[in-house]
């Protein structure tokens, strides 16, 4: 849909009638956002998800002049963290400022509008698929874009949830250097622990992992964790003691603490979307939407990108996964249409 913008020296110039409109609310911006009660409702695609990887997808599409709409939450996945780093050229960076200039960029294309509501049902249709939001609004798009990331399942210990992302981490990538040389406990068992012992040991001498019960790890792998003096605590995490979501202090069930200064913790996590599970995607042993190197899903005209469907969980493979998605589905599209 065309508009055609002016300036407000213009409008002025346009007499009483114009006038009347400076009154009301006028697009004076170029961003392209969408009114549901006199904008189509037919897309080519429509991506859900308005996060980094939605909005790479979809600036790959509105330079290939798709017809876009982005249908978004306003909660992503990384909301809990107060700096994103690993991401070059943005290293250290707001996450929300990083999304907000990527929103402002991505809607200069006149043919992606966004629209804030929460996307709640979808089905096939003849033509492709229908969505539908919270608000009542139904919307239809030849091709889907998921990039609605995953919802963690925070255990149940006090103070969990207020550190999370900010001292309590979970990827060595994203903030483990933040935390080099300090006492840091790793809140996980098994293969899980292991793994990320031996990543957090390059950051730090001063690791112990915390099982929360009977240490399930194979010979080899505990002969490893004992040469390089890390500790093992089987007992299992009350409470986390913490000023502003800076960990202070782990204190246990039977009432002993212990200080350190950060935690990784390896915990569950759901999608937080269930419409590509309703619509047949498959998803992977751990709950990722099952994708290819091109980001098709297993349900023809579906993509995924971002956190919902890789575990490596960072700003950077989420914009480079989007960026793939939308420039596949532009090649899909335009090989339909040509």
């Amino acid at each position: 849909m065309n508009k055609t913008k002016f300036t407000r020296r213009e409008i002025i110039k346009q007499g009483s009638l114009a006038l009347t409109a400076l009154a009301l609310p006028f697009p004076f911006t170029s961003f392209a956002k969408i009114n549901i009660m006199t904008d189509h409702k037919n897309f080519d695609v429509i991506i859900i998800g308005g996060s980094y990887a939605g909005l790479s997808a979809a600036m790959a599409l509105g330079r290939s002049l798709k017809n876009v709409l982005i249908i978004d939450s306003g909660k992503p996945c990384n909301r809990y963290t107060p700096h994103s780093h690993n991401f070059i050229t943005q290293d250290g960076a707001v996450p929300g400022e990083i999304a907000t200039k990527a929103k402002e960029q991505v809607l200069k294309y006149e043919t992606v509008k966004f629209h804030q509501d929460i996307a709640i049902s979808g089905k096939k249709t003849e033509n492709g698929f229908e969505i539908g939001t919270e608000s009542g609004t139904t919307f239809s798009a030849k091709k889907l874009v998921f990039a609605t990331g995953v919802k963690d399942i925070f255990p149940d210990i006090k103070g969990f949830e207020e550190c999370w992302g900010k001292s309590v981490i979970h990827c060595p990538y994203c903030h483990g250097y933040e935390f080099k040389g300090h006492k840091t406990a790793i809140l996980a068992n098994g293969e899980r622990a292991f793994h990320l012992s031996a990543l957090v040991n390059n950051l730090t001498d001063k690791l112990l992992i915390v099982t929360q019960g009977k240490p399930d790890f194979k010979e080899e792998q505990l002969k490893k964790i004992s040469n390089n003096d890390i500790q093992i605590i089987e007992k299992e995490v009350a409470e986390i003691q913490h000023q502003k979501g800076k960990v202070k202090t782990l204190i246990f069930k039977d009432g002993t603490k212990e200080i350190v200064d950060a935690a990784y913790a390896a915990i569950p996590f759901e999608q937080h979307c269930k419409i590509p599970l309703d619509l047949g995607c498959e998803t992977t042993e751990m709950g990722h939407i099952k994708v290819d190197m091109f980001q098709k899903t297993t349900i023809p005209g579906i993509y995924a990108c971002g956190d919902s469907s890789s575990m490596m969980r960072s700003v950077a493979y989420a914009v480079s996964t989007g960026n793939i998605a939308g420039a596949m589905l532009n090649n899909e599209l335009t090989m339909e249409q040509f």
